[in-house]
């Protein structure tokens, strides 16, 4: 198993966090930790999403997430392996 950690940005996130979310949870059992991150103040939701995750799982399932990942308009991914 590798230790991975993936880099996913969304934009805009209220039109594709929703498919997003379904590719997540399809491959949550590779997911260890997700982190969600997006600007917010009283007047507005940024439309740019960034999520980080820290995936432990073999280096051909983490290419299968990522092409489903890219395969969503608006979605890059890049990461890392440790």
């Amino acid at each position: 198993m590798e230790t991975i950690i993936m880099a996913v940005t969304i934009d805009p996130r209220s039109v594709h966090a929703k498919e997003v979310q379904t590719t997540l949870t399809k491959h949550g059992c590779i997911i260890k930790t997700r982190i969600g991150l997006h600007e917010v103040s009283q007047d507005s939701c940024s439309e740019q999403g960034l999520i980080i995750l820290h995936i432990n799982s073999s280096i051909d399932k983490v290419k299968i997430f990522e092409n489903e990942l890219l395969d969503i308009d608006g979605v890059k991914v890049k990461y890392m392996t440790l």
